[in-house]
């Protein structure tokens, strides 16, 4: 009987050299995670610096590499079979996740050693949630993409309440790690209903059964599939903090240190966007018709939310949260019009808003003096005088996100409104205007309080470290240049979406 069995069973596949290569970034940063942890047992406390610098160094390496696959994979295939595959879209993407990890890294020591949290782990588990970004956004197959989102979870999890004596701190990772439990729980759901009703994981197969009508005899618009689709995207709902699924995001952003909030507020949003865009844009392009309303109203109400509730808050890591919360909407739109400008804009919105969140995020944690946060709106009360490149910076990062010309945030919102208007969806683009104008109150209510409020206390704001100085300086020049010469980069960008097509 035995025999019978294993011959029944499919020969074993052993991966071709050629899979290595398309794994390149990958591999150089797993290496890197693991040389890290290995490191931190020898270096001691006081030098933990060092441990920066390495994971620079392995940042830069694995940045190279994929520099050199964007050029190399002018011609899309798939690796260890078809898990992954090796294009464009997917180097475009590791380049944004690499750069906000190496921005983070540059900014972290010295905030780092200020709350008494500099731990090499810290550094592990940065590379570590990168990883599985990449993973991510190169995933070809509904398995990788559930295993990516793992490994990034996990990471993010002990990133969140790595002030481990801190109740906020805690409180955050718990209400993050329970919330992101349930939603991985639908989303493999999902990915079962989808494969039991096609037969595939991969996303191509996938797409082809959708178009020639799924064996079985099962239409495509089979009921079934089509709650394994809604499930699906409510877990990606959950990870871009999409309403209503956004609940976690406020909590955790206030809770998990600054430095973390900033990775966490782009670097995820960069990947599960990535996924996305690649399962609904690919996958699931020939239901376009079937679930285009859903994340119409979606992407309306998370603009609107995320706007309205951020006039509110008192706290600016709760106000960024908020307007994060925005941006995936804005990022939904483009997802909706589906055409060629809104493909190209999702990777170029994605980069440019994650140089700017990291700079605003920067900014908080160097104002951040251990034993006081200043964190509050009202903290920053005399920004324009103590430390006045710190407030030109924050204003800069503040007006992009804003989308004030000639930052990226005004290019990027130009083309995603010019996607839905194209596409015909006006009212949404009507939405998104609005919601963009309103934004512009508690953007602008930080650089009041910065330059036109003062405050006689004693100076309180901690000394900026020269590597987070430079990094905060790089995000703002990146800011401009994404502003005043965006066409290279929307061309790089439009070139990389295309290849998931």
């Amino acid at each position: 009987m035995h025999t019978h069995l294993l011959a029944a069973l499919p020969p074993l596949q052993t991966p071709k050299s050629s899979d290595l290569i398309g794994l390149l970034p990958e591999l150089v940063m797993s290496g890197g995670f693991i040389l890290l942890l290995l490191l931190d047992l020898v270096v001691p406390a006081p030098r933990r610096t060092l441990l920066a610098w390495f994971s620079m160094m392995v940042l830069g390496a694995a940045m190279g590499v994929t520099v050199w696959g964007w050029f190399d994979a002018a011609n899309p295939h798939g690796v260890y079979f078809d898990a992954l595959v090796y294009d464009r879209f997917a180097m475009f993407a590791n380049g944004i996740i690499i750069a906000v990890a190496a921005l983070v890294v540059m900014i972290s020591p010295g905030y780092l050693n200020r709350r008494g949290l500099h731990h090499g782990e810290y550094y592990a588990l940065i590379i570590g949630a990168s990883v599985g970004m990449m993973f991510l956004a190169g995933a070809n197959s509904l398995m990788t993409i559930f295993l990516g989102i793992e490994l990034l979870s996990i990471s993010l999890y002990i990133l969140s309440g790595f002030a481990r004596t801190e109740e906020r701190s805690l409180e955050a990772a718990m209400k993050y790690l329970l919330l992101g439990g349930f939603a991985s729980g639908i989303l493999l759901y999902g990915m079962v209903l989808v494969y039991g009703e096609t037969g595939h994981t991969q996303l191509p197969a996938i797409a082809a059964a959708l178009r020639a009508g799924v064996p079985g005899g099962s239409a495509p618009t089979d009921k079934l599939f089509l709650v394994g689709v809604g499930l699906l995207f409510v877990g990606f709902a959950f990870k871009v903090a999409a309403v209503p699924f956004h609940m976690w995001t406020p909590d955790a952003y206030e809770g998990a240190p600054a430095a973390v909030t900033g990775f966490m507020s782009t670097g995820v949003k960069a990947a599960a966007f990535a996924a996305f865009a690649r399962v609904f844009l690919s996958g699931f392009e020939p239901l376009h018709g079937q679930w285009w309303a859903i994340v119409w109203v979606i992407a309306a109400a998370t603009m609107i939310v995320g706007t309205v509730v951020g006039v509110a808050q008192g706290n600016v890591k709760r106000m960024l949260a908020y307007s994060s919360i925005a941006h995936a909407g804005y990022l939904l739109v483009a997802l909706v019009a589906a055409n060629d400008i809104g493909k190209g804009a999702v990777l170029f919105y994605l980069l440019a808003y994650a140089v700017t969140n990291v700079g605003a995020f920067g900014i908080v944690a160097m104002l951040d003096g251990g034993t006081r946060a200043n964190d509050q709106i009202r903290d920053f009360a005399g920004l324009g005088r103590d430390h006045p490149v710190l407030a030109a910076l924050m204003t800069i990062f503040l007006l992009s996100l804003g989308g004030f010309p000639p930052t990226a945030g005004f290019v990027a919102k130009w083309y995603i409104f010019g996607a839905a208007v194209k596409a015909g969806y006006y009212w949404l683009a009507v939405i998104g205007v609005l919601t963009s104008v309103v934004s512009v109150f508690f953007y602008l209510r930080i650089v009041v309080m910065m330059y036109m409020s003062s405050d006689d206390a004693a100076l309180r704001f901690p000394a900026v470290p020269r590597v987070a100085g430079v990094a905060l300086v790089v995000s703002a020049i990146l800011v401009f240049y994404l502003g005043v010469l965006p066409t290279r980069v929307l061309d790089w960008a439009a070139a990389s979406i295309s290849t998931i097509f």
